[in-house]
């Protein structure tokens, strides 16, 4: 990816959106390209955090194991998304397992690089302020849903955010492919495989879904219904332990 590109790219995350063209062309200029194969592991949990990385292609999931090996996923980092933030911000240990579950192509900054662009660059660093207060408020939102919300209600919410603004024609769904299995969803959902077929049979009554072998359809008006208030329809952010 060429330094245009990467700073474009750069542009669209949480993190770096509204930095001034200067700013994101020091950025760029700081990353550098990795390749990772399908089931690679980028970084453990309890590995130094020495860097942050920026997904171009593919997919990274960020889990946490128990001693009986049992799996959360705690979220998946798409194109276009940051992962490793925490850690490289304070330089402590990775609290969770990176793994490419597909091919990936991602953009690794050094934190020692990053502290030094964050530290002469006013605006950087009040971004970074804006990020971790932000991500303070969705991880409060998340334990509040695992904690009171119902299984089918995580669902739709989660749904309803992988759709993002997609809409279907009156009378239609609009078709959704995960691009993972059910075994990662109930992962991501902290659910039980059994329970999160049952959940989404639970939507196929409501008419909220349909589903094939491949792909779920959804209507984002009954997902909406099911989610709760509809200021509520974008579910937060899964949580952030890297």
């Amino acid at each position: 990816m060429d330094k245009s590109a990467l700073v474009s790219l750069l542009a669209q995350t949480s993190l770096f959106a509204g930095l001034d063209a200067d700013d994101l062309g020091a950025l760029a200029a700081q990353f550098k390209e990795r390749q990772f194969a399908k089931g690679a592991t980028i970084f453990l949990r309890g590995d130094p955090g020495e860097h942050l990385y920026l997904v171009e292609s593919g997919r990274v999931r960020l889990a946490v194991s128990t001693a009986d090996d049992r799996n959360l996923s705690v979220r998946h980092a798409t194109a276009g998304e940051l992962f490793g933030e925490i850690a490289a911000f304070d330089g402590g240990p990775r609290t969770a397992d990176a793994t490419a579950i597909t091919k990936a192509k991602i953009h690794c900054l050094d934190r020692r690089a990053f502290r030094d662009l964050w530290a002469s660059r006013a605006a950087m660093a009040a971004r970074l302020v804006e990020f971790v207060c932000r991500r303070l408020r969705e991880t409060t939102a998340q334990f509040e849903s695992v904690a009171l919300d119902s299984l089918d209600v995580r669902l739709a919410r989660f749904l309803l955010s992988a759709l993002g603004s997609r809409r279907a024609p009156p009378g239609k769904r609009v078709p959704l492919e995960l691009g993972f299995s059910q075994t990662e969803l109930s992962q991501l959902l902290g659910a039980s495989r059994p329970k999160v077929n049952a959940a989404i049979a639970s939507l196929e009554k409501l008419g909220a879904v349909g589903r094939t072998l491949d792909r779920l359809f959804c209507d984002p008006e009954k997902l909406a219904q099911v989610a709760g208030a509809r200021d509520r329809v974008k579910s937060p952010s899964p949580l952030t332990t890297t």
